[in-house]
C-alpha cells in the first residue's frame, strides 16, 4: 500500500478528534441498557407540536426533492415572529451550525474571541477549529459576567463576544434592559453573539429590544428547546442585512432538510402548544426543585428548561453524584468548570422520569458521600 493519507492543514492536524458531548446513546451502549430517565440533554420531553409532527411526516414523502435552498417560507415567517425583515433572518442547522458559519466568516488565525469560562463548549470548538484565540472570563455569582466580558473584549480587540441569555449550564439570566445598556460598552468592530436558545422559558422582559439592523449584535434562537425539535436541527438568527447576506458566501445551502423546514413552519404557527410546553416545563422544574430540597440540596433559580442543583460540595463530589445517577439509569449532566461544577444539571422531564429521580437521588448522594470518605 502506498500513499500517506490526507494532507491536513497544520491547524487541523494539531486539534483533537473528539465529540464535544457524550450523548445518552453512547452511555447506554456502554451500560448495556437504556436509561430510565433521560433528563440530561436539555431536550423537551414534551415533544413537538402535533402539527409539526404531521407536517414532518407529510414532507417525508417528498424527501426525494432537494430542500428550498433560501428557506424562503420559513425566513418570512420567522421575520414576522421576530419583528425583522426577511433579509435580516438566516436559517441553519441549529444554533451550533449557525455558530460555525459565523465563526468561519469572522475569525481567522490569532483573532481574539471572548466567552465565559464554562459556557457553551460548541462555540469554543468552532473558534478553535478556525484558529481563533479564546479569552475566557469567569462566571460571577453563577452568572456570565457581562461587564467583564465587554471589558475583556475591549482589552483584546475581540472579533466576537459570546453571551448566552438565559445561560447554559446554570440557568441564570439578565433582563433585556441590562443587555440593551451593555451594547453601549461594546468595542467598535466587536460583534455580540447573543445565544437565546432558552428565551421562550424566561420571564417576561428577558429578551432585549434591539433593532435587527443594529450592527453590534446577532441574535440566535432555535427550535430544539421549547419547540421540542432537537433532532430536526433548525436554528435561526437575526442581524444586520450585510452580516446576514454574508452567510450566503460560505453556508451549506442545502443544509436544511425539507421535512425540518416544514415542521418548523408548523411549530411556529402553533403558539398554543408552545404555551402548554412552557407551563409543563415550569411544573417539572418546580418538582425537580422540591426533589432536590427533600434530599437536602439547593436548586438554583432557572429561566431555562433545566435546573442546576448545588450538591453542597466540590466538583469531585458532584461528579460522584452524577456517576451514581447514571449507574442507576438516570441520565444527567453537570457544568465543566469550577465553582459551577459543584452542581449537577437536571432537565424538565416527564412525571414518571421525575419519579425515578426522586427515588434514586438520595441513594446517589449516599453513594457519593461513602466514596468521598473511603
Amino acid at each position: 500500500m502506498t500513499g500517506h493519507g490526507p494532507r491536513l492543514t497544520p491547524l487541523a492536524a494539531s486539534l483533537p478528534a473528539d465529540v464535544p458531548f457524550v450523548g445518552p446513546e453512547v452511555q447506554e451502549r456502554d451500560l448495556g441498557r437504556a436509561f430510565r430517565a433521560r433528563i440530561g440533554a436539555n431536550e423537551s420531553a414534551f415533544g413537538p407540536s402535533p402539527g409539526a409532527i404531521a407536517a414532518h411526516g407529510a414532507a417525508a414523502a417528498e424527501m426525494w426533492k432537494y430542500p428550498e435552498a433560501t428557506n424562503h417560507a420559513l425566513r418570512h415567517a420567522l421575520a414576522e415572529h421576530m419583528g425583522a425583515a426577511p433579509d435580516q433572518v438566516i436559517v441553519g442547522g441549529g444554533i451550533d451550525g449557525l455558530l460555525g458559519t459565523l465563526v468561519r466568516l469572522t475569525v481567522t488565525q490569532g483573532d481574539a474571541v471572548v466567552t465565559s469560562d464554562g459556557a457553551y463548549p460548541t462555540f469554543n470548538y468552532h473558534v478553535t477549529g478556525f484558529g481563533g484565540d479564546l479569552h475566557k472570563v469567569p462566571f460571577r455569582d453563577d452568572r456570565e459576567d457581562l461587564p467583564a466580558l465587554m471589558a475583556r473584549a475591549a482589552e483584546t480587540d475581540a472579533k466576537l463576544v459570546y453571551l448566552s441569555n438565559p445561560d447554559n449550564p446554570m440557568g441564570s439570566w439578565y433582563d433585556g434592559a441590562t443587555i440593551e445598556a451593555a451594547l453601549d460598552a461594546i468595542p467598535d468592530g466587536t460583534l455580540l453573539v447573543l445565544d437565546e436558545a432558552y428565551v421562550e422559558f424566561a420571564p417576561a422582559g428577558t429578551a432585549p429590544r434591539i433593532d435587527p439592523e443594529d450592527p453590534r449584535v446577532i441574535r440566535m434562537r432555535t427550535f430544539s428547546k421549547a419547540y421540542g425539535m432537537a433532532g430536526a436541527r433548525v436554528g435561526y438568527a437575526t442581524g444586520a442585512r450585510g452580516l446576514i447576506r454574508a452567510f450566503d458566501k460560505v453556508r451549506d445551502h442545502f443544509g436544511m432538510a425539507r421535512p425540518s423546514q416544514e415542521a418548523a413552519l408548523a411549530a411556529l404557527a402553533d403558539q398554543g402548544w408552545l404555551t402548554e410546553v412552557i407551563a409543563r416545563t415550569d411544573a417539572a422544574k418546580a418538582r425537580i426543585a422540591a426533589i432536590a430540597q427533600d434530599a437536602g440540596l439547593a436548586p438554583l433559580p432557572s429561566a431555562t428548561n433545566f435546573v442546576a442543583i448545588d450538591c453542597g460540595g466540590d466538583g469531585r463530589f458532584a461528579r460522584a453524584v452524577l456517576q451514581s445517577l447514571i449507574a442507576r439509569g438516570v441520565f444527567v449532566r453537570m457544568p465543566f468548570r469550577p465553582p459551577q461544577d459543584r452542581c449537577i444539571r437536571i432537565g424538565a422531564g416527564l412525571p414518571d422520569e421525575l419519579d425515578v429521580l426522586a427515588a434514586e437521588l438520595p441513594a446517589a448522594l449516599a453513594d457519593a458521600r461513602e466514596s468521598s470518605t473511603a
